[in-house]
This record gives C-alpha cells, sequence and structure tokens, in this order.
C-alpha cells in the first residue's frame, strides 16, 4: 500500500518523500513529517468501516481534542475533508502524539504505580463519557452499536462466538447456553446502565504515556455502548495479574468522578468481552499470529463463561 501512502500524502500538503510505515496492524499507519510538525497517515483495511463511519469517527475526536482530552486530533486535507479515498482506501490524518505505548497484551511495561495508572486510566474514560454526552453528534454520525444485539445477539457485532473453530463441541455447547441465559440477564440489567459514545478499546497497547499524561489512541472501533464496556475491555486483559483486585478497585475508583459502578453489571460485560474475541478472530485467524490469539481467546472465555453458568442465579 505504500503506492497509496505517497499518492495520499500530496492531499494534505506533505512531501511523500516523508512517509514512512511505522504500523500494520487493522490499519496501515505510516508517519508524516511536514513543516507542522509529525502526523499519522492512516490507511484503513478495507471493507471493516464505511466512509461515514470514519468520517464520524473523526469528528467525534476532533470535538474530544477540542474538549482537552489527550487524543490524536484529526487535521482536514486541502480540500476541507477528514477522510480522502485514495484508489478505493479511505485515508485519514492526526497529528502525531508523542510518548510510549504502556504495554502489549495487557502489559503494563515500565508503570511503576500500577494502582495510579489504572485510576488515571479511569478518570480519562470518564472524561470521555462527559464529553461525549455533551455533545450533539452532526447529522449523518453513524459508529458501531455494542449494545445487547451487538454483544449477545443472533448476530454479533465481532461474528458468532460459539463459530471459532479452536472450540470444542462441548465448549461451543457451553458458549450457547451462556448466550441463551445472558441475554434476557443484560436486557433486565439494561435500564439501569449508563449508555452512549466508548472508546471500547482501552487496551494497553492503545494507551501511551508521555510523562504523567496518558493518551488514549486508536478509535477504530469506538462507538455507541454500554459504559461499563469501557471498563471492562480495560480489566480483561488484566484477569490474571496478581493484583487484580486492585487494579479493578483503582480503575473503578478514577471513574467514581462520574458515577459508581455495579460490581454484577461489570462482571456480566466482562464476559460478554471476553466473548466477542473468539468472532473477531475468526476472519484473522489466519494472519501471522492468529491461531495463537484465538486460542488466547479461548482460553480467557471459557473460565468466564464456565463460572457464569455456575455461579449466576439469574
Amino acid at each position: 500500500m505504500s503506492g497509496i501512502a505517497q499518492k495520499a500524502a500530496p492531499l494534505w500538503g506533505l512531501d511523500p518523500a516523508q512517509v514512512s510505515l511505522v504500523a500494520k496492524r487493522e490499519n496501515e499507519v505510516w508517519r508524516a513529517e511536514g513543516p507542522g510538525g509529525a502526523y499519522a497517515l492512516r490507511l484503513h483495511r478495507p471493507g471493516y468501516r464505511t466512509e461515514a463511519e470514519l468520517k464520524s469517527e473523526l469528528d467525534w475526536m476532533a470535538m474530544l481534542a477540542e474538549g482537552g482530552l489527550t487524543v490524536p486530533r484529526p487535521i482536514r486535507s486541502q480540500n476541507g475533508r477528514f477522510v480522502e479515498m485514495v484508489e478505493g482506501m479511505a485515508v485519514d490524518l492526526l497529528v502525531w502524539m508523542p510518548g510510549r505505548m504502556v504495554g502489549k497484551q495487557g502489559a503494563l511495561d515500565g508503570i511503576a504505580d500500577r494502582e495510579g495508572y489504572m485510576r488515571q486510566l479511569g478518570a480519562l474514560l470518564a472524561r470521555l463519557h462527559d464529553l461525549s454526552d455533551a455533545w450533539t453528534p452532526p447529522e449523518g454520525f453513524t459508529r458501531p452499536r455494542w449494545d445487547r444485539a451487538g454483544l449477545l445477539g443472533e448476530a454479533p457485532l465481532w461474528g458468532p462466538f460459539s463459530a471459532n473453530p479452536d472450540l470444542t463441541e462441548a465448549q461451543r455447547a457451553t458458549l450457547r447456553n451462556v448466550q441463551a441465559k445472558a441475554e434476557p440477564h443484560l436486557a433486565r440489567l439494561e435500564p439501569g446502565l449508563d449508555y452512549g459514545l466508548i472508546h471500547a478499546d482501552a487496551i494497553t497497547e492503545n494507551v501511551m504515556v508521555d510523562g504523567e499524561t496518558l493518551v488514549l489512541i486508536d478509535f477504530d472501533d469506538g462507538g455507541w455502548g454500554f459504559r461499563d464496556f469501557d471498563l471492562a475491555t480495560v480489566l480483561m486483559r488484566q484477569l490474571t495479574a496478581s493484583d487484580y483486585p486492585t487494579l479493578r478497585a483503582a480503575l473503578l475508583a478514577g471513574y467514581a468522578a462520574r458515577r459508581a459502578v455495579d460490581p454484577a453489571a461489570l462482571d456480566l460485560l466482562l464476559l460478554c468481552r471476553a466473548l466477542t474475541y473468539l468472532g473477531w478472530i475468526i476472519p484473522r485467524r489466519n494472519e501471522p499470529g492468529g491461531a495463537e490469539r484465538s486460542r488466547r481467546a479461548v482460553a480467557t472465555a471459557l473460565p468466564l463463561a464456565e463460572t457464569y453458568l455456575e455461579t449466576s442465579d439469574v
């Protein structure tokens, strides 16, 4: 896709010779050097998001940046657009954020005060939710929905989790039983849950540390959903940490600037979060590292599913 990056750069007045590939995950990210500093030129995975969804993501990020949240600020092209189509691929440009990634697969690398980190992240998510609630999205705003149907319905947002090829038939039956029990459970809790725009992917790979500041990046999966799902996403990667109870309490304490969280609802959404990865990995299983990630998703989700069936009295 390097040719696309080279062709896209001038649309923002950038020199194609000053563009270099730095990451290839869901999207390709290229670092572009310009007179105003460094930028992230993103080439979006074909078919994952519509142009309208991408524009909505950037409108939302622009509002959050304007509101003082430490997130990448989108830059309009010389045509006045946040998203440009180049050879059928959606491209956008963000201000390059300083700092370093917290870690991979939940590792809090170099974080001396783990409790303090979680408290600070909880406060950051609370601020994101507050700013989002105070904002009126523009006409045509559209983002994915991490709602009950998107998590536990017949066609989950990230695909049918019980169809993961690394599950045994007994495990598939367990997950079908969980889905049948958890969907009405979430329906009963739903009226009391906070719902609105969420990041939906505040894992350690998407949080950067810049001195004393936390920077939240990668809003690719952000959309409408239960606010506790944001907290569950953070906590799922810490479930095996020896200090998990302390980390969980710290995250909720940081978030409590906004509101208290019901532990039972949070546990249910933790289960839902783990189930989503079983579906997410299916179309990516043949990519490098995909099989291992799939097995890891199974190893995370099944104990939560089994515990839910054994202990839930609903």
